[in-house]
């Protein structure tokens, strides 16, 4: 489990150091993910009790190794279910598209995890009670953001309207689609005006049952139809509103229970928790950085809800922001480096949204005879083939990467590092828990010096973690744990023993002997020999160090 920093707070001037309004998944794990840097946050919640219904179902791998990084690991899997694919159908079951999800993905986590959201929201509240630092103020609208160049007021009121101004270094508005700081600071938004909308049934099973697979997409023109996982004991059904129908009519208890029938899903099979109609919307703010006040989460962005990367895109948002804002209020970055928040995030952000619509266009096919020649010529292009494996996570494309010299970064600089198991000196495991959180300096097992000692002092500053492969695999014992004369290592770091050989893999296919990685899991860089080592923590320790020109701090892309 992450531990709290060990540096002391700030207790400057402000009443709190970051100021997160907004108390969903996004606004909590980001405040939990500051307050395990030691960093004082003072969350501003409108509503006055949890909300207790689902929103989001699933989670992936890669957003479910950015959780455990909040300290939820060890208890994400009593909440989740994996799940075992995804399948889009014809109206006659014939299938369309097959992904076949694997327990242990690329990152170290399932590919893809069902859960029931408020479960998922009690663990980082529970986290976050556990943290010193963290103030949580429900029943709270803000109603104000005052940026004074150094500092931010931010005033909020109760539901008797009592006000309350609290001052903050920096505020993230992780407030949801309807967001107040989005709207105050009125950025441009971008909108694709794709929508349609949906009836959502969130069913409580009595008596498990079996799906295979578990999520489903049922493309026929009668109805486009979703079935999901959410969880233990729970699923839900997505009902596409047809042309010419009238939302009133869809948005009733009795519709829904007449659109379940047929999936066996009746009054005395499963408890109805929720139907409500919703629309989706595909749209992100052009901004999400104006002075000290950024966006985060659905604040930032909305998109389909066909490619399930909704709350995933904002958890990747609060952990790309966290250990920026991280190295800013230590004073080991410039400002100008949350920049690079927006610049990374929008443009993946972006990516994900297109890429939902263009499955949403093929989705939502209500005329007989497009669908008719969407399923023929689908079905002629995939005729022979298996079930295919997901992507892996998109890379970066630009950013905090490193370029050594050239215009832009060279892969795998952007790429998401997967996660094998390792073994070292305490032991064995997936080398997030091994070797800890942060920037981490790998090297290459049997490769030449690091980068010299000035330079791993400056990774020490960071917080880095120096982790050298060593040869062999698992202990004696078959645990994997590296005995003694492996733990030490001439850079000041740890040997670790590649169990499942995914490292030494990795830097191989890139011919490389040391690879830099952020603390949010992208690669920064790869190179070979100590001089490509030297170089890339010389690149990152530039940029880092770069200066906000005179006059403009504060004003952000």
């Amino acid at each position: 489990m992450p531990k709290v920093s060990p540096h002391e707070p700030s207790t400057g001037p402000t009443d709190t150091d970051v100021v997160v309004v907004g108390n969903g998944p996004i606004g909590a794990a980001l405040s939990v993910l500051l307050a395990q840097r030691g960093w004082r946050t003072t969350v501003l919640e409108r509503r006055r009790r949890p909300y207790t219904l689902p929103r989001a179902t699933s989670f992936d791998g890669e957003t479910a190794r950015l959780l455990a990084a909040c300290g939820i690991g060890p208890d994400l899997g009593r909440i989740t279910e994996p799940a075992s694919g995804y399948q889009w159908r014809t109206a006659s079951g014939e299938i369309l598209l097959d992904i076949e999800f694997e327990p242990w993905g690329r990152y170290g986590w399932p590919d893809a995890n069902t859960m029931h959201q408020p479960a998922l929201e009690e663990l980082l509240a529970a986290r976050a009670a556990g943290l010193p630092g963290i103030t949580v103020l429900r029943g709270r609208q803000v109603v104000g953001i005052v940026d004074r160049g150094d500092h931010v007021l931010v005033t909020a009121e109760d539901e008797d309207g009592a006000a309350r101004t609290v001052s903050a270094r920096w505020v993230v508005g992780c407030d949801g689609a309807n967001s107040f700081v989005r709207d105050h600071l009125d950025v441009p938004v971008t909108d694709l005006g794709f929508s349609y909308e949906w009836l959502l049934c969130d069913v409580e099973l009595r008596e498990p049952q079996a799906f295979v697979p578990t999520n489903v997409q049922i493309c026929d023109p009668a109805r486009p139809t979703t079935l999901v996982g959410s969880g233990p004991g729970h699923r839900r059904w997505e009902f596409m509103r047809l042309p010419g129908e009238r939302a009133a009519e869809l948005n009733r208890e009795e519709t829904a229970w007449r659109l379940l029938a047929p999936f066996g899903v009746t009054p005395d099979t499963a408890t109805l928790l929720r139907s409500t109609t919703y629309m989706f919307q595909a749209r992100w703010a052009d901004r999400w950085r104006v002075g000290r006040v950024l966006l985060a989460g659905d604040a930032a962005h909305l998109m389909p809800p066909f490619a399930g990367q909704g709350m995933c895109s904002g958890i990747r948002d609060v952990v790309n922001l966290s250990w920026k804002l991280d190295l800013v209020l230590r004073g080991l970055a410039g400002e100008s480096v949350l920049d690079t928040y927006t610049e990374e995030r929008r443009a993946q952000v972006q990516e994900s949204i297109l890429a939902s619509v263009q499955l949403g266009r093929v989705i939502c096919v209500t005329d007989r005879a497009a669908a008719a020649e969407r399923d023929a010529t689908v079905l002629a292009n995939r005729r022979g083939r298996g079930p295919t494996r997901p992507e892996p996570a998109r890379p970066l494309a630009g950013g905090l990467l490193y370029r050594g010299g050239a215009d832009g970064p060279a892969r795998p600089a952007g790429e998401v590092m997967p996660q094998g198991r390792v073994a070292g000196p305490g032991g064995s495991g997936p080398f997030d828990e091994v070797v800890g959180r942060g920037f981490v300096l790998l090297l290459a097992a049997g490769a030449d010096a690091g980068p010299g000692a000035e330079r791993l002092s400056f990774l020490a500053g960071l917080g880095a973690h120096v982790v050298r492969l060593l040869p062999g695999g698992p202990g004696p014992d078959g645990s994997g744990a590296a005995g003694p004369e492996r733990a030490a290592d001439d850079t000041g770091g740890v040997g670790v023993v590649d169990v499942d050989g995914v490292y030494g893999a990795y830097l191989a296919r890139y011919g490389a002997s040391a690879l830099l990685v952020r603390p949010d899991y992208h690669v920064f860089g790869a190179a070979e020999g100590p001089e490509g080592a030297a170089a890339l923590v010389d690149e990152l320790r530039a940029r880092l160090a770069a200066a906000v020109p005179a006059g403009a701090a504060g004003h952000g892309s």
